[in-house]
């Protein structure tokens, strides 16, 4: 029987790690702070992407590349910016034998490099809108790290788009906002909350920060995408301008966009169970695992169970399912349960001489781990149903635990008694000092004031000041 995983109750970090590792998403590498990423969690991220990417380009959004080096003067150009970023920079100093003439800083992001570019490929107001989005790899020296949620390097999309008007930048941010949002929910199965973040929480360098959070298991927060409107502070530092319909020239109005390999995690952490991974239909590498059951079986039974295994494999890939065949006979059937379980195979077909017999089949689905006893004739169809039934009820799962999870708090002490509950909803009168103190009593912070949550006039719960309406505090990753 394969290893089995450290139960969430004995300490969910843990669990979680272990989780990577066996379920081969990942490894450590030698550089402290990176990761390997394995073929199986590979395999989630390029789903991940080509859905995204798709929903991107239905919205008329390009694809391009920009340079990993960034001239650290460019960075300088945007103070807050460079501030923001400064403590996380990884800087080249040298390169082919010399010392360079200007330092030259490893990507944390890229509005600098790419608003040099943008500046010379804009005229004219008929140049706008440019959408552009990047796949790439950045760099932030992070201290404390943990595979996946918080890497040195990690890979992530980076959407960033010119406008005429803050109004248009204003709607792409809000519409791509509200793009992560149908995807962690329709594909992820992670319900997710939008909203606006604080002052203090906002993007270096932007006007306005959304985001999407989501709750895990342990009930902390993932901020799982952002999306900023940059207003014309990048324009205005690298002169990205153009003529307006009124024949003057107008610096542009920007947003800046991402989701990374940190959704990964997200998926992990929303999902899995002490098995091993738990993988949505829609984004899983594998839907069905075929096992032949075959034992002591006669030559002529193992044939028998074999054509039909292969051929039912070649009926689900005719329906649009990725198929695996697990026939290695140096393993148990029991081993291969358990090894399909850690690895987050969606359904198990199990079939052997006793079902071809009945012609029927033994279908088992990952999340909820009970046997069906299934017709040969329907099972497609059945399978299809399953996965279409898993997909669905793994949202509903997630959905119900961070509603049972997510409740007002009226008061300092009972923000500070509930800390590790889940959601707070918190009257706040958005000044920071408060919010620092909740943060360092409590190590709770603000994640956004959600746009589906009717604000109404309170009382701060930290300094007893007037407040706007209710904000999200949770701990988070």
């Amino acid at each position: 029987m394969a290893e089995k995983l450290l139960p969430r109750e004995k300490g969910f970090s843990e669990w979680y790690v272990d989780l990577v590792l066996k379920a081969k998403l990942a490894d450590y590498s030698d550089v402290k702070g990176c990761m390997v990423i394995r073929p199986n969690g590979y395999a989630l991220w390029e789903n991940m992407q080509r859905v995204l990417d798709k929903m991107f380009k239905d919205l008329g959004h390009k694809n391009a590349y920009f340079p990993l080096l960034i001239p650290e003067s460019y960075l300088k150009k945007e103070a807050e910016h460079v501030e923001g970023f400064n403590p996380q920079l990884a800087v080249v100093t040298h390169a082919g034998g010399a010392k360079l003439e200007e330092p030259l800083v490893i990507r944390p992001t890229s509005e600098t490099i790419i608003n040099r570019s943008f500046a010379k490929w804009i005229q004219s107001y008929r140049d706008l809108p440019l959408l552009i989005n990047q796949w790439a790899n950045v760099m932030r020296w992070e201290m404390r790290t943990r595979l996946f949620l918080r890497t040195t390097e990690f890979l992530w999309q980076e959407g960033h788009t010119c406008h005429e008007t803050e109004a248009d930048a204003e709607k792409e941010t809000l519409q791509m906002l509200e793009v992560y949002r149908t995807f962690a929910e329709d594909y992820m199965a992670m319900p997710v909350l939008t909203g606006r973040k604080s002052e203090t929480e906002r993007f270096a360098g932007a006007l306005r920060t959304y985001s999407i959070e989501a709750m895990m298991q342990d009930k902390k927060a993932l901020q799982a995408g952002t999306s900023h409107n940059l207003g014309q502070n990048f324009a205005k530092a690298f002169d990205t301008q153009f003529q307006g319909r009124d024949g003057k020239q107008h610096h542009v109005w920007q947003t800046s966009w991402g989701v990374s390999t940190r959704l990964i995690g997200g998926l992990i952490m929303t999902h899995s169970d002490d098995a091993g991974l738990v993988v949505p239909p829609r984004l899983a590498p594998t839907h069905v695992v075929i096992i032949p059951i075959l034992g002591k079986a006669a030559d002529a039974e193992k044939t028998q169970v074999l054509e039909k295994v292969h051929a039912m494999a070649a009926d689900l890939r005719r329906a649009g399912l990725n198929v695996l065949v697990d026939d290695d006979d140096t393993k148990s059937p029991g081993f291969k349960y358990n090894e399909h379980e850690v690895v987050g195979t969606c359904l198990r077909v199990e079939l052997g001489p006793k079902d071809l017999a009945k012609d029927s089949c033994v279908m088992v689905r990952r999340d909820v781990r009970q046997k069906e006893f299934v017709p040969l004739a329907q099972a497609v169809e059945k399978a299809r149903a399953m996965l279409d039934a898993m997909q669905s009820e793994m949202f509903a799962k997630a959905k119900s635990f961070r509603d049972a999870n997510t409740f007002e708090v009226n008061s300092y002490e009972e923000l500070k008694r509930r800390a590790e509950d889940g959601f707070m909803l918190a009257h706040w009168c958005e000044k920071p000092t408060c919010e620092a103190k909740v943060k360092n009593d409590v190590a709770a912070t603000t994640r956004c004031r959600p746009f589906d949550l009717k604000q109404e006039p309170g009382v701060c719960v930290v300094c007893g000041d007037a407040s706007p309406g209710r904000i999200v505090f949770s701990r988070a990753y």
